[in-house]
């Protein structure tokens, strides 16, 4: 390829201010966008060309079609009126931190191709675990802890689960036994998927009942750990959810962290969205027992502000951790590593490479301090709280499940048919976004609707906003 073909850095500098232009007047002016994608399927694919470019192009032909072909099928996770999933925040001292990763160009797989990478990143997480209230034997410094930046929880729960299978088979008197492993009913689908992934099986996985709260019945689950035994089973995992997707659901982790005790099973807490807000001290009772924990995962690029990939994952003990998933042929030798010097991620994770996602973890906490992490955490919970009191007088509405941090699920007092028609009008608007799910409501399954707050843009206006603009369409005026 000539040279001339090459972006120079001076390019760089001048497109670059005008990409962060772009940026900028994106995030200004979001608000006046529809919140979710209206266009139809294959309607992006159609304005594509057929083939790829012989020629290339300019930044400013490149932003032309960004505009008239992308951004038509965007839906706008940074809004103030997304109120659909967990949030997916990205802050601009993120953005940044991004741009910084993707200039440097590291692949952090190992200590050797760039220590700065895996040194920043193991103080990073000693960092989160101080900040989260976790037990000191998740920490690097401590006797056999420490943690890793993962991409998702689903690798998190993954990995994990590897492990545990592994311990479970070099434990002394295993006798060979079909491995089960056991969650909620109301457990994220990474849990079944991770099954199925690493040779247990959605068969060999107990999705135990909930109670009226919907977090995972002890008692029952103990049966189920009974019953397998009793036909000759091997139990061996266990996941706790702290914050289940549809309702936000609460385990007892200390409970269960009993049980795991008693049945030496692996227990590992899923807590993605909610272990965030453990941030600020006054949540942290949610989390009581997590020194009982093997693993502890939560993803700082839902709800604090930190640009997605950024799953963070921590173990008590990282030798059996690391011993279930490392495979180290010559070529991936090195002499720290080999003195034991040193971490290798590499050892930590499914894939081999990695990114040097610590930047914007520690660009986020480096501009926002832990007191600015505390203080959004705290306002958008304040802000589902205000959506819920203003629904608990207006008697065409109940609340469906209990209120915990930034979700509030509800429903119209009518049938599964009326909500979804609520929901149909509500986001067809374009000026707010509303998910649902299906959970118990008084013994029985129906279709509830989620209003999760979180979106960095999202103030006491927007909420009101919405809740004006779900009365309409209930009142048939959408």
């Amino acid at each position: 390829m000539p040279d001339d073909d090459h972006m120079s850095p001076g390019q760089f500098r001048e497109l670059g201010g005008k990409l962060l232009d772009y940026i900028a007047d994106y995030r200004e002016g979001i608000a006046d966008r529809p919140v979710l994608s209206r266009v139809e399927p294959g309607e992006v694919a159609a304005r594509l060309p057929a083939g790829p470019p012989l020629q290339g192009d300019s930044l400013a032909g490149i932003l032309e079609d960004i505009d008239e072909i992308v951004m038509p099928g965007i839906t706008h996770w940074q809004s103030p009126g997304f109120f659909g999933y967990y949030p997916a925040n990205s802050s601009l001292p993120a953005v940044l931190a991004e741009l910084l990763c993707a200039g440097l160009g590291v692949q952090g797989m190992s200590w050797v191709t760039s220590p700065a990478c895996t040194e920043l990143e193991v103080r990073i997480l000693d960092w989160l675990a101080e900040m989260l209230g976790l037990p000191d034997s998740f920490r690097s410094d401590s006797a056999g802890g420490g943690g890793v930046i993962h991409g998702t929880a689903s690798e998190a729960v993954l990995a994990v689960m590897v492990a545990a299978r592994e311990r479970r088979k070099q434990a002394e008197g295993y006798a060979g036994g079909e491995l089960t492993a056991y969650c909620s009913a109301q457990a994220h689908s990474s849990v079944p998927k991770a099954a199925l992934i690493c040779g247990i099986g959605t068969e060999n996985l107990r999705q135990v009942e909930v109670q009226e709260d919907l977090a995972i019945d002890p008692q029952a689950l103990e049966s189920a750990i009974e019953a397998d035994l009793a036909a000759g089973r091997s139990p061996f995992f266990l996941c706790a959810t702290v914050g289940t997707t549809s309702s936000c659901a609460i385990d007892s982790v200390a409970e269960l962290g009993r049980l795991a005790r008693r049945y030496d099973l692996w227990l590992h807490v899923d807590a993605a969205y909610a272990g965030n807000a453990c941030v600020c001290p006054e949540f942290r009772s949610m989390i009581e027992g997590v020194e009982l924990a093997d693993s502890f995962n939560c993803n700082p690029h839902k709800w604090l502000l930190t640009t997605f990939d950024c799953s963070t994952l921590w173990v008590s003990d990282r030798e059996c951790f690391t011993g279930a998933l490392s495979v180290t042929p010559e070529y991936l030798r090195s002499p720290q590593g080999d003195r034991g010097e040193v971490i290798d991620y590499r050892d930590w994770q499914v894939p081999l490479g990695r990114r040097f996602r610590s930047l914007k973890l520690w660009f986020v906490m480096r501009w926002y301090g832990v007191e600015g992490l505390q203080n959004f955490i705290r306002e958008q919970v304040r802000l589902a709280e205000l959506f819920a009191e203003l629904l608990r007088p207006d008697d065409r509405f109940e609340l469906a499940a209990p209120g915990r941090l930034g979700l509030v699920c509800f429903r119209f007092v009518g049938s599964d048919d009326e909500n979804r028609e609520l929901l149909e009008a509500v986001n067809s608007g374009g000026e707010i976004f509303l998910t649902h799910t299906v959970i118990p409501v008084g013994g029985k399954e129906k279709y509830v609707l989620r209003f999760a707050t979180g979106s960095i843009s999202t103030r006491e206006e927007h909420v009101r906003r919405a809740w004006e603009i779900i009365c309409s369409a209930a009142a048939g005026d959408a």
